[in-house]
């Protein structure tokens, strides 16, 4: 750790911050999140580092296989999108064990309340059921079952059995 804090707790930082700053947005571009990155200037040294923006792509991103990094910090809503994990996301397997925040005493004083934060307001609760694809296919098919009852259906099917 050549410049006192790990890139993928840098990154959780940039991504935080964007959260806690606008509140009412979902998630954020990769390029907003590299510019928050550059602008909080973690680690006191420019340029970035560059490994920033892979782990913001990939070594982050919980729902997207490791390669190699095992990190959950990041959800990909949508191509090129992130937001911070909340408990219940979707996870790849081999990240289930993976480090979802920063460790207090592994980032600079100023910005260890953005943990408290995190786990106050921001990853309270699980994702809105509305988000979950299994549960999205409640009620699918269900026209195909509206004209006969489900023990007829079953004796019916049974009829051949011997």
């Amino acid at each position: 750790m050549e410049y006192g804090i790990r890139v993928a707790d840098e990154v959780w930082i940039a991504v935080a911050t964007l959260h806690r700053r606008h509140p009412d947005r979902a998630d954020f571009a990769i390029s907003e999140i590299m510019a928050q990155a550059e602008a909080a200037n973690v680690t006191g040294i420019k340029p970035l580092r560059p490994g920033v923006k892979v782990h913001a792509y990939l070594h982050c991103v919980a729902n997207k296989p490791p390669n190699p990094g095992r990190y959950r910090m990041l959800f990909e809503t949508v191509g090129g999108r992130r937001r911070l994990v909340r408990p219940g996301d979707l996870c790849h397997p081999l990240r289930a064990a993976g480090k979802g925040t920063p460790k207090r005493h592994e980032i600079p004083v100023g910005y260890r309340d953005l943990i408290d934060w995190y786990v106050r307001e921001y990853a309270v609760g699980s994702p809105d059921d509305a988000e979950d694809p299994v549960l999205l296919l409640r009620g699918l098919g269900e026209e195909i079952w509206a004209d006969e009852n489900a023990d007829a259906y079953v004796r019916r099917q049974r009829s051949g059995w011997r």
